[in-house]
Parts: C-alpha cells; structure tokens; sequence
C-alpha cells in the first residue's frame, strides 16, 4: 500500500505539476475576429506533428484545451468533457470541423490516456504548457485550466469559452453551432 501511495505521489508531483500549481486565473485576451497564436505540437493518436496554420483556408478547427493530471487521473469537470467530445468526433468530421484536444501531459501519458478512454480525435501533447500559456487559459493546482477556441475556416476566433467553476466546458452542441449558419 505504501508503494501506491509513493508511486501516486511521484506522478502527480512531478516538474508540470510544480510549475502550474499556483492558481492563475483565465484571462485570455484573444478578440475575435483576430487570427490567434500559432503552435506546432504533436498529435499522439495519429503519431503526426500538426501545425495549426495549416488548417487556415481549409477548414474550420475547434481547439479543446483540457486538464489530464497523468494518463490515469483526470480532472473530474474535464474528464466527461473530453468523452462527449470523443463521442461526436464523427459528427465534426462530418461537418468539416477539425477538433484538436491539446493536453499538458508527455507523449507516454497521452498513448495510456488514448487507450484508456478510447480517444479518437487528435489528442497534442504540450508537456511544457507553452501553448496553454499563449492562450492564457490559466492554471492551479497541478495543471492548465480548460477551454475551447473556435475558429472559422480562415482562422479567424469565433469564440471563446474558458474555464469557470459555474461553466467549465462549453457543449459540443455550442461548439458546433458557432460554426453553423444561422438558419
């Protein structure tokens, strides 16, 4: 049992955890309209290096940035999120909308998430959270805060949702309609 615990504690109290562990609100100042910061990270559930300009001028992309502590210790706010996302991948794709979850745990963490819940949708890897930092998402106790940017298929910011104990996540269904003409 001892073991556990020792084992727990390393993997939560690792380098990341130290570095995020002081509560910084979300304060992302991105206006829409505006094109936002671009990234180069990798993509762990298809093993390719995806560069968000490169989606500018093809389609629209919804950036999910969530809370995964370790491969196996996920925020309880983030982890049906990242499900609901999961299960309606399809249902993006279908429509034209890339949806790239970003996540601030390494590579080998990523590869036992992806198999744990099954993920389908690009899960990146921002182990040194300066991607999360870029966007101002915000951050405490262990781990950047969650949040979602949706752009239209120039690249443009059509909206914002970041984290807040009252919302934490917007649905794929407000997701989605963002990008949906008004009918």
């Amino acid at each position: 049992m001892l073991n556990f615990f020792k084992d727990l504690g390393l993997l939560l109290f690792n380098g990341r955890f130290w570095r995020n562990f002081l509560p910084i609100p979300a304060k992302s100042k991105l206006a829409l309209g505006n094109t936002v910061p671009n990234f180069k990270l990798t993509d762990i559930t298809n093993n390719a290096e995806i560069e968000l300009s490169n989606y500018q001028g093809d389609r629209p992309v919804i950036l999910a940035f969530t809370r995964i502590f370790t491969e196996k210790h996920y925020c309880p706010l983030c982890k049906p999120h990242i499900k609901e996302l999961n299960d309606n991948y399809d249902n993006f794709k279908s429509k034209g909308i890339e949806l790239l979850m970003i996540t601030s745990i390494d590579a080998e963490q990523c590869q036992k998430a992806i198999s744990d819940l099954g993920l389908k949708m690009p899960l990146l890897s921002d182990p040194d959270c300066e991607v999360f930092k870029s966007y101002k998402v915000g951050q405490a106790l262990g781990a950047p805060l969650s949040g979602q940017f949706v752009l239209d298929r120039e690249g443009k910011l059509q909206y914002k949702h970041l984290f807040s104990f009252l919302s934490p996540n917007a649905s794929s269904e407000k997701l989605q309609s963002i990008l949906e003409p008004a009918s």
